[in-house]
């Protein structure tokens, strides 16, 4: 077992077992299912994975940046800078990829940034001032909320969520 020994490691693995978790989800759903929604105006699978995707890609950004500061701009200018094609992002294959490779991508600016920036301030998007740490636990709170999504998505599909597969050893 590897000892964490700061902050930053302990959260940096948290964020890792949250995007290990959505990959996992996604990989037990077919491919002909990542445009089911269980409702009109709810979100398909795929369109739920490029949100987590676009979501950390801005989560990493803004908190690794000098500068940062999530009222910098509008959800949707951040969409735009952060998430630039992943909209287009269509196929399993594609989304594991991307989200296997933007969360590596993520992982290196945080790390790069240290942990006494991300001990620093930043505005959030309430306006309020925090620690880039403690958004960085909201982020990942966020990304597990909505893998708890494509676990409910599977059970109305007929399927075992991955996580549960795992607790019972399947």
């Amino acid at each position: 077992m590897t000892a964490r020994n700061t902050l930053l490691e302990e959260t940096l693995e948290n964020w890792k077992f949250a995007r290990d978790g959505v990959i996992d989800e996604l990989r037990n759903l077919p491919d002909k299912d990542l445009s089911f929604r269980p409702a009109p105006e709810s979100r398909s699978a795929l369109e739920l994975v490029q949100h987590i995707v676009e979501s950390g890609l801005m989560m990493a950004g803004e908190l690794s940046r000098p500068d940062g500061d999530f009222r910098r701009k509008s959800y949707e200018g951040f969409l735009h800078e952060y998430g630039r094609g992943v909209s287009s992002w269509r196929s399993k294959a594609t989304l594991l990829a991307g989200l296997r490779k933007t969360h590596a991508d993520g992982e290196r600016k945080i790390r790069l940034s240290g942990e006494l920036h991300m001990l620093q301030h930043i505005r959030r998007f309430d306006g309020e001032m925090g620690t880039r740490l403690a958004w960085m636990h909201h982020g990942i709170s966020h990304e597990e909320y909505h893998r708890g999504q494509l676990a409910m998505y599977a059970r109305l599909l007929g399927r075992v969520p991955a996580l549960t597969k795992r607790i019972l050893g399947s």
